[in-house]
């Protein structure tokens, strides 16, 4: 074999090239889906509409995201190529539509069209891109990195979490630099994307020692492998999962108005990017130290205590309501975004690998864009519940400027904490043990 065969060899078999690097590219462009708070306000002032009716556009994306990843799991289960093309495609036409429904919006001020195809085009096109972009990489990952399968998640699901705070200050200095120009933004953006993504396309495959049944063979179907295990184990790690997400959502959207509550509002810009930061680390550290835990479930259990403890002692000390110029309060509120922040992307990044410790590799993708479905419910509930909460308890006042509505926010965290202990009780209840430590049990048992 000559060098250039051995060196072509190598690449092919290199899991960062294979596997950790495309993940990389898919899930740092799709990630940019969060950063909706951005540029939504000078769409909606562009094409004449209220904010409010906008902001179903993202409710959107993140619905069909996770129904796209429930329905088309199967397809990726058998053909990553595939799936990663189709969310290339969908993502990048996704992004350019939008564009040029806002632009249109532009000329046609009001236009009911306008709005629509900003729902269809960033709601329903790039949800399916999202959905199916996600879960290509992830089995892939976890085969690669077999000894490390959280580790390789984290890496992945943390592009994902970073985005954010990689894209949104391009996205300002593009906003900025253009007058008037948004729908220019989610052009030049969507054809970034497609080539970031369409090279994550080209160079994700799967282990060479990994044989993927064919259609003719076969295969237990998803719901006969969840049911190796009782239906309950499953049913308790999707609502775990959904409640998580649901309180993240919660007090995620409503993160830059809590901080101007405890008039840090010069500071908003750098905590949502510490934040933002803290998302990215929890999806990164909790699934790696999961590595290290004889069931991946002690994570979701540390990450729901975590949650409870500050969320209980905002609640009790008033914190969002009383933090104005309060050193000590304004610590406990931050360490309550931080804290929820980093176990809302944990969350992400765990489930996974612990539906595999559950039900194996074999249908890993499916049984994962189904858990996903969790997602695209709490991205309807999670956000809108807060606002509700918001809009119909407390008082509006004016702080530094600004309206907000400290009660109403601090009214939203009686909300969250009730959700986290039962998400706890069912962590410790319904979800059973999986991994070392389900083989323990096992051993005790044959031993007895």
């Amino acid at each position: 074999m000559g060098t250039s065969e051995k060196a072509q060899g190598g690449w092919r078999a290199n899991k960062w090239v294979r596997a950790a690097i495309p993940a990389l590219l898919l899930h740092c462009s799709i990630g940019t889906v969060y950063c909706w708070s951005v540029f939504s306000q000078e769409i909606a002032e562009h094409i004449g509409h209220e904010k409010s009716s906008v902001e179903w556009a993202f409710s959107f994306a993140i619905f069909f995201l996770g129904m796209s990843a429930a329905f088309l799991g199967n397809v990726v289960e058998r053909d990553i190529h595939r799936s990663s093309l189709i969310a290339t495609i969908c993502f990048s036409a996704g992004m350019l539509l939008t564009g040029f429904f806002i632009y249109y919006g532009g000329n046609h001020q009001g236009s009911v069209l306008a709005l629509v195809g900003i729902y269809l085009s960033y709601g329903f096109i790039m949800g399916v891109g999202l959905g199916t972009g996600y879960l290509s990489p992830v089995k892939t990952l976890m085969l690669w990195f077999k000894d490390n399968k959280g580790l390789a998640t984290g890496l992945a699901v943390a592009g994902f979490g970073a985005a954010k705070a990689i894209a949104s200050p391009i996205m300002t200095a593009i906003l900025n630099s253009m007058d008037g120009g948004v729908y220019k933004m989610f052009w030049i953006l969507g054809c970034v994307y497609f080539v970031m993504m369409f090279c994550g396309h080209l160079l994700l495959a799967k282990p060479a020692d990994w044989h993927e049944p064919s259609a003719d063979e076969k295969k237990p179907s998803t719901l006969e492998v969840i049911k190796t295990k009782p239906i309950t184990n499953y049913i308790g790690i999707w609502v775990m999962f959904y409640i998580n997400i649901t309180c993240g959502l919660a007090l995620i959207s409503q993160e830059k108005a809590i901080v101007k509550c405890v008039g840090l509002v010069a500071f908003a810009g750098i905590i949502s990017s510490i934040s933002a930061i803290f998302n990215a680390g929890g999806r990164l550290g909790f699934s790696a130290w999961a590595d290290y835990q004889k069931d991946r479930n002690t994570i979701y259990k540390i990450i729901f205590i975590l949650s409870i403890v500050f969320t209980a002692l905002v609640i009790l000390t008033g914190g969002i309501k009383n933090g104005y110029g309060n050193g000590l309060l304004i610590a406990l509120v931050l360490g309550l975004i931080m804290v929820v922040n980093a176990g809302y992307g944990g969350g992400f990044s765990n489930v996974p690998t612990l539906l595999s410790d559950h039900y194996g590799m074999g249908s890993i993708s499916a049984i994962h864009g189904i858990t996903l479905s969790a997602w695209a419910f709490a991205g309807l509930t999670g956000n809108q519940i807060a606002t509700y909460i918001v809009n119909h308890t407390g008082e509006f006042m004016d702080i530094d400027g600004y309206s907000v509505n400290p009660q109403g926010y601090q009214n939203v965290l009686y909300f969250t904490v009730v959700m986290y202990i039962i998400a706890l009780v069912l962590c410790f209840t319904l979800v059973r043990p999986s991994g070392k430590a389900a083989a323990e049990l096992e051993a005790k048992k044959a031993k007895s």
